[in-house]
């Protein structure tokens, strides 16, 4: 186990974390089929479909995953948090300094000395955006930190005593050993008013996520039936049980041989009719319902239904400004949240020394190759870059010379440019009188 090479542990105690069980309600009133003013947003939507809330199955994280547009968000958030390069800098006279060393390492190379910094971080925004919370553990040596070791917030109780937070954690094979809060790093979803327990994304939209589980179910129930609808043979049906299991039987044969011969038609007995049972799903608006789950769970995610696939509605434009919005108002918070628990656990409340943590948000902010060219080129010509600046953006190596800020020589005092009558060229207030009269 990841965070026991060097402790010896015992049986864990139960998680503080939210159980993920579904309250059930009192049973749903199912609407007449023919009234079709009931939106796919109704809570009893699914009674079109002759499934009651009750019959539903509690969701759990693994069941939700199997849920397409869910895997898709985790998936999504996990890996693009993963993905930013992150740093340690030292604020110096001279600006920011970036860090080299143990620290660097353990935040850009590697956290401990069996995940790297991509694969410990995803399997920590996984815990967040699946269970609601991650969680690691700091080991720090005399030397300082020498690693981050992930912990299973399902084998994790959080506590308060006497104004302080203090984390058990253990597994059945191992003792339980327990961490003071600055000791731990510690990224909740969001948290219960006692400021300990949280709340998951996975438990929060369970109705919508159950939705969509159902109604998966019931498309793939469906069509592996070959589209063929619950059936009822109506006639002068024998008497006796028999009788009608024989009918049932003989009825069924003729249907599986239709289907497994590709026949549009199949007999039956004359006198008899069959007629579907439940609702046509077309007119049961069964593919706007399953469109309608896919923007619950982006909501549920906060996420751009661009990004979970959903292309519906989208233009070059409206998905350039979506990709905008993820990075301010979704990736950019989760990295703040990030950053601040590593400073304030690194660090301490006052700082080490101007050392600091940060993300570099630079890489899925790119544009197009001809807009960054163009950002980078006035960047460097207005002094805000070094031509070698510039180059490192894109992982170019430094050149000769490049090391100078430069700045446009065009750029001259408001009036200074303009003509006097007659064509004469302006006078240069800079230059001696002799100059002048010269």
């Amino acid at each position: 186990m990841w965070p026991f090479s060097r402790e010896n542990r015992a049986k864990a105690p139960e998680s503080s974390a939210m159980p993920l069980e579904i309250d059930a309600k009192s049973l749903e009133t199912r609407d007449s089929i023919e009234n079709q003013n009931i939106p796919v947003s109704a809570e009893n939507f699914l009674a079109y479909f002759g499934i009651q809330s009750l019959n539903l199955p509690a969701i759990t994280i693994d069941s939700a995953l199997a849920v397409p547009s869910v895997w898709a968000a985790v998936a999504f958030l996990s890996r693009t948090l993963a993905a930013l390069p992150l740093h340690a800098y030292r604020d110096t006279k001279d600006g920011p300094k970036q860090l080299t060393g143990r620290l660097e390492s353990l935040l850009h190379d590697a956290p401990n000395p069996e995940q790297g910094s991509f694969k410990f971080r995803q399997w920590f925004w996984q815990q967040v955006f699946t269970g609601g919370r991650g969680l690691a553990w700091i080991e720090r040596t005399p030397q300082g930190v020498d690693s981050l070791w992930p912990m299973d917030p399902t084998k994790t109780t959080i506590q308060r005593r006497g104004g302080r937070v203090f984390y058990q954690f253990g597994d059945p094979q191992h003792p339980v050993k327990e961490y003071p809060a600055e000791d731990v790093i510690d990224i909740p979803f969001m948290l219960w008013h006692d400021g300990l327990r949280h709340y998951g994304p996975i438990t929060m939209g369970s109705k919508a996520i159950q939705l969509a589980l159902a109604m998966n179910d019931y498309g793939s129930n469906f069509f592996a039936g070959g589209g063929v609808p619950p059936l009822a043979l109506t006639g002068p049906l024998p008497a006796g049980k028999d009788a009608m299991l024989r009918a049932q039987a003989d009825i069924k044969r003729s249907v599986d041989a239709a289907k497994n011969a590709n026949e549009p038609v199949f007999p039956i007995p004359p006198g008899y009719e069959l007629k579907p049972v439940g609702i046509d799903p077309a007119k049961g608006q069964m593919i706007e319902a399953r469109r309608f789950q896919v923007e619950e769970i982006a909501r549920i995610y906060q996420l751009p239904k661009v990004f979970l696939q959903d292309l519906m509605g989208a233009t070059f434009s409206n998905t350039e400004q979506q990709n905008l919005m993820l990075v301010q108002h979704l990736v950019g918070q989760w990295a703040e949240a990030f950053e601040d628990e590593l400073n304030l656990k690194l660090f301490g409340r006052h700082g080490g020394g101007g050392k600091y943590v940060e993300h570099n948000l630079d890489g899925i902010l790119r544009g197009d190759f001809l807009a960054r060219m163009n950002g980078l080129g006035q960047a460097v010509q207005n002094g805000l870059l070094t031509p070698n600046e510039g180059r490192a953006l894109d992982n170019r190596p430094a050149m000769e010379n490049g090391d100078k800020l430069y700045i446009q020589g065009a750029t001259v005092p408001l009036g200074s440019n303009i003509a006097k009558p007659g064509g004469t060229p302006p006078a240069n207030d800079n230059k001696p009188n002799e100059a002048k009269a010269a």
